[in-house]
């Protein structure tokens, strides 16, 4: 038994996300796709280039991390619940984004070591 799931993604290549609006409705997308309640968007947006989004879920977070410069995107999905489907929030992220090359690793939180 776990708490959690956490998958953390490297997108190299691919579309850019230009700013927090399309941000937004990228991970308000990714998150209902996930079969998770958005709650919350909070972005920040770097000079000259990059932003960093965070959307709260009923389940926990979906937050995007961009350096344009080196065509690299920082995913990462943490949910919890048994409803929830991380898989498919990073489906949809990868088919709208199109990465060129995806590292991914999915990780099992909270795990219960038996007593």
């Amino acid at each position: 038994m776990y708490a959690g799931t956490h998958i953390i993604a490297d997108f190299f290549g691919g579309k850019r996300i230009e700013n927090p609006a399309m941000l937004q409705k990228l991970l308000c997308r990714a998150a209902r796709k996930g079969s998770n309640k958005p709650l919350e968007f909070v972005s920040h947006e770097f000079s000259p280039q990059g932003i960093t989004g965070v959307m709260l879920l009923a389940e926990s977070h979906i937050a995007v991390h961009t350096w344009p410069e080196l065509s690299y995107i920082a995913v990462d999905i943490f949910t919890c619940g048994e409803r929830s489907k991380p898989e498919k929030a990073l489906k949809f992220l990868q088919e709208a984004l199109q990465p060129k090359n995806i590292l991914v690793q999915k990780i099992k939180r909270g795990l219960c070591a038996s007593s």
